[in-house]
């Protein structure tokens, strides 16, 4: 009989939390697992550690008050609908469901005692390229939150907005792109971008060490994607600031006409 909404546990995000053991990598970065990750096409629990570990260990003292906790489901209340738990906004889903999954989101942000977590929902997309840059994504959110972003690359994407190269790497840094271009002055723009491309970059990054990807599989509909010269030089940048660790390798190749 197939697994409905009714028939899946939900727990609160710190319930969940307290029911994980909490491991570090060999880079030092914190993580946790819940529920039934495995019983989907993609096999969650044997991607992790490689995973967790395409991290540049130099990154591990930013993420040191930070552990990401891989779950079947991170929902959002359904309109409506009596909170199961009324003390708690994030809950969790113990199993996927086909119920469930039209409440769930990529992930959530929860601050626990002692921690910030970072709730992924491992089973909502089943492929390791979705689970990866979801995490790699949140992982360079994190990283950004304490370190913030390096003047080394600040002035890389100052150079490029000034030769004002096409397109970006995510929906969120051509926003802010086009708020900048309509208003030069704009400080608060300015920062948003140089730290909005940060994030995307290492995120972009972190990818390239886990797994080979094509660039064009980025692509969205509602804005340019940067063109690859620009984000090479942006990825080597990063990765001259977090090398990768050992068993890692990052090369850029370009495709021959």
């Amino acid at each position: 009989m197939p697994e409905t909404a009714q028939t899946a546990s939900i727990l609160a995000a710190a319930a969940a939390a307290s029911q994980s053991y909490t491991q570090t990598s060999p880079n030092g970065v914190r993580y946790a697992t819940f529920g039934m990750l495995n019983d989907g096409a993609l096999s969650v629990e044997d991607e992790l550690p490689r995973l967790i570990g395409a991290v540049p260990a130099v990154m591990s003292a930013a993420l040191a008050n930070t552990v990401f906790y891989f779950v079947p489901l991170a929902l959002i209340p359904a309109e409506g609908e009596p909170a199961i738990h009324p003390d708690a906004e994030v809950t969790i889903a113990a199993a996927y469901s086909t119920g469930l999954a039209d409440r769930a989101i990529c992930h959530r942000n929860v601050r626990l005692p002692g921690h910030d977590a970072v709730f992924l929902s491992a089973r909502l997309q089943n492929d390791r390229f979705a689970l990866a840059f979801e995490f790699f994504i949140n992982a360079a959110h994190a990283f950004v939150d304490v370190a913030g972003v390096p003047e080394e690359y600040v002035q890389l994407i100052a150079q490029q907005v000034e030769a004002n190269v096409r397109g970006e790497a995510s929906h969120d840094a051509w926003d802010y792109r086009q708020k900048l271009a309509s208003a030069p002055h704009d400080d608060k723009a300015r920062n948003a971008l140089y730290e909005t491309a940060f994030v995307d970059a290492l995120a972009i990054y972190m990818l390239s060490l886990y797994l080979d990807f094509d660039y064009a599989d980025l692509r969205e509909r509602e804005y340019p994607l940067l063109i690859p010269a620009a984000l090479a030089e942006r990825l080597r940048c990063v990765h001259k600031l977090l090398p990768s660790n050992t068993g890692y390798t990052f090369e850029i190749r370009y495709r021959r006409r």
